[in-house]
């Protein structure tokens, strides 16, 4: 088998078994939803100060929906022994972690990416701000998904993982946050927010050059 069908099967194989689990898609979905809609209620019905928070609220929530779908990104494989056979198949490992990659962003960055215009409208968001959100969350979300797999496969099989594990990536996720967030309000204070969109593009490029390689060493680890 070829890199290239390996990588297509491992996609269509976790799209499967997260369709077969869609209700805990359906948990990270909810919890952005809610994250984003409590916000407004506490801070009140000011437009002006719902339109400067929205975009780095909106950014958060997606952060932590994120994080609460890393886990399951190798720990269900490792669990039921079959990402040791994955690691043997005639194929690199880093393959097996970029199709891993990829399945995880599909179904949970862009679901995310999707809602989130939806959201930003009851921060009165402007329909270019909306424009921007979905284009910086584009970048973002797979660069999520990479960074949080190499955290995801060093806290593989450690006691009380998940708290560590958000302990490893959120301060990786930081410039992500950042420029995110930041390219939205620029496009919301009248700028272009082009700068923080190519820093992104930029980020993007570089983890997933590297994220597949680093996380796939780390799986061999933790399996060793």
């Amino acid at each position: 088998m070829s890199s290239a069908h390996f990588f297509a099967a491992i996609v269509r194989r976790d799209l499967l078994l997260a369709w077969q689990q869609r209700g805990d898609l359906l948990v990270g979905v909810v919890f952005f939803v809610l994250v984003a809609c409590l916000f407004p209620l506490a801070i009140g019905p000011e437009p002006k100060l719902l339109a400067r928070i929205g975009p780095g609220v909106l950014w958060v929530a997606v952060i932590l929906a994120n994080l609460l779908a890393l886990p399951r990104l190798f720990n269900n494989d490792w669990q039921d022994g079959s990402l040791e056979q994955l690691l043997i198949a005639p194929a690199p490992a880093s393959v097996m972690v970029a199709g891993k990659l990829v399945a995880h962003w599909l179904t949970t960055g862009i679901p995310l990416t999707l809602i989130a215009p939806l959201l930003g409208i009851q921060y009165g968001l402007e329909s270019d701000t909306l424009f921007m959100l979905m284009a910086s969350l584009l970048l973002g979300t797979p660069t999520l998904s990479a960074l949080g797999s190499i955290g995801a496969a060093l806290t593989l099989g450690v006691r009380q993982g998940e708290m560590l594990l958000a302990l490893l990536v959120l301060p990786l996720y930081a410039p992500v946050l950042i420029f995110g967030s930041g390219a939205v309000a620029a496009v919301a204070g009248g700028l272009s927010g082009m700068a923080e969109l190519s820093l992104l593009a930029a980020i993007l490029c570089g983890t997933l050059f590297l994220a597949p390689w680093l996380a796939a060493m780390s799986v061999r680890l933790a399996i060793e």
